[in-house]
């Protein structure tokens, strides 16, 4: 169910849905939507599935070695083919692509709320339960539930096997799908669950969580805690469970916030970042609504569009959602559908649409820029993070750049080259 973090956040994290279709021969013939044409049918030569049973045969091996056994490996995987759909499937997702206000406005979306609010109550003595076993608030559980699968409308129904063999295939480069399969055989092997059961996304997550095999090993766990196999597919207790079980396990907080809407005082000059937050109240931030800041630890000042757009601070739990997954888009997502799902207003301040933002490539070529004047640390992957929003708040600084919004904005790329 996690994402790699592609070196812009420190963390792992679910991934997305798809169809499969069992097909069996010599050659695979599958149509597919290309990212930007028509429809175009996608043919595997003879070559490539001779390769592809060697990508499976290799596999064998470490399969073992985990516990799972040759009968299972063998008869699980001997008649899977590569699914041809996932040739020209974009490697970004949705999340990292689209501007943040409109991915964040589409996520919290006024039908989403409701049907959250109105599942809140259909569940509520399981959440009770849920929140005093485990110590995450609902609105959390139920704000990822919504951005995973839409509250079990779009579970995705591709063979999790087979997309999962197949995206290792054609990334060889990638051993985490290696992995993936292996876990997922192991949970046939432990009698978690059966094969045809299997059914999830493009990249193998599955289930009302959207669980990668791994993250299903990890933390899905019974509603009923009596030790049967916890059912992602079929039962919402066990789900919320497991979502709860994911977020306890990665560091969850009991008690303290993901963070907040923040006012800044007159005069704010940004210098600061990352700091306790006594020390963002002794710098006068406040809430939103004028209260005193909640919480303790250290908070990051977040500007999602820069200084023309609202303040947050981000507390320890905002980046435990990032281990759900590691985008800054999504995280923000669930905090803010949460806290309507609360019946909290969530972000109120004034949030226009940022003009001309980076595409990918710019970014990539930012954070190589910025690697290379010694500010960034992590990989170049045209992705917005915190670690390329603390470069640029340092470049900011160093240049004298006034406000030291952290934000990667076009006249920034400019002044960096």
């Amino acid at each position: 169910m996690t994402k790699g973090s592609g070196g812009n956040e420190p963390r792992s994290a679910p991934l997305s849905r798809g169809r499969w279709r069992s097909l069996t021969g010599t050659a695979l013939v599958v149509t597919c939507l290309l990212p930007l044409g028509p429809l175009w049918a996608q043919e595997f030569s003879a070559s490539d599935l001779d390769r592809f049973a060697g990508y499976v045969g290799a596999l064998r091996p470490l399969a073992l070695q985990k516990g799972v056994s040759a009968a299972v490996f063998d008869s699980t995987l001997r008649a899977i083919t590569p699914d041809a759909s996932l040739r020209n499937r974009p490697r970004q997702q949705s999340e990292f692509l689209k501007p943040i206000k409109a991915y964040v406005t589409s996520a919290a979306a006024p039908a989403r709320v409701t049907r959250g609010i109105a599942l809140g109550k259909q569940y509520g003595p399981q959440l009770t339960v849920i929140e005093q076993r485990l110590r995450v608030p609902r609105e959390i559980i139920l704000a990822i539930w919504g951005m995973e699968t839409d509250f079990g409308r779009d579970f995705g129904s591709k063979e999790v096997l087979r997309a999962l063999l197949t995206q290792g295939f054609l990334a060889p480069d990638q051993p985490r799908w290696g992995d993936e399969v292996v876990a997922a055989l192991l949970m046939i092997e432990r009698g978690l669950v059966k094969r045809e059961r299997l059914i999830g996304s493009w990249a193998g997550a599955m289930g009302h969580p959207q669980f990668l095999p791994s993250a299903y090993l990890a933390h899905a766990v019974s509603f009923a805690g009596k030790g049967t196999p916890p059912d992602i597919w079929g039962s919402v207790p066990d789900s919320l469970t497991s979502i709860a079980n994911f977020l306890k396990n990665s560091g969850w907080k009991p008690g303290e916030p993901w963070g907040s809407e923040v006012k800044l005082p007159a005069g704010f000059d940004h210098r600061a970042f990352r700091q306790p937050i006594s020390a963002w109240r002794s710098a006068g931030l406040t809430q939103a609504d004028g209260s005193s800041l909640k919480g303790i630890g250290e908070a990051v000042l977040y500007r999602p569009v820069g200084a023309i757009g609202p303040a947050l601070l981000l507390q320890p739990n905002f980046f435990v959602l990032k281990a759900y997954n590691f985008s800054d888009a999504y995280a923000l997502s669930v905090s803010l559908l949460a806290e309507k799902i609360a019946g909290r207003p969530g972000v109120v301040g004034r949030w226009p649409d940022e003009p001309n933002p980076l595409k990918p490539d710019e970014i990539k070529a930012l954070q190589q820029r910025l690697a290379t004047l010694g500010h960034y640390k992590g990989e170049a992957d045209g992705r917005i993070g915190p670690i390329l929003r603390e470069a640029v708040h340092a470049f900011q600084v160093k240049a004298g750049i006034t406000p030291a919004d952290g934000y990667p904005a076009r006249a920034v790329w400019e002044r960096v080259r």
